[in-house]
């Protein structure tokens, strides 16, 4: 089973859409909120080139981007094992 990890905050529809699909295809993920902790968000953009929406979003601890990766990466069939 991949590991999932999803950096959010409270009022993102790419967030939300990304939780649907990771729960749709029962993959279970870790979400942290980065409403509160901008050092956080700050930290994880400066690791990935920069990359400052969100969701950011990992797998497997590799930085994969955000909604529109996560969906890439599963029509690929790259997603699920």
């Amino acid at each position: 089973m991949r590991e999932v990890k999803i950096y959010t905050t409270e009022v993102c529809p790419f967030c939300v859409q990304a939780k649907r699909l990771l729960t749709q295809l029962k993959l279970p993920y870790e979400e942290i909120n980065l409403e509160e902790n901008p050092d956080l968000r700050r930290k994880i953009s400066e690791e990935n080139n920069g990359y400052r929406t969100v969701p950011m979003i990992f797998v497997d601890g590799k930085f994969i981007g955000g909604y529109t990766d996560l969906v890439a990466l599963h029509k690929q069939g790259k997603l699920i094992e």
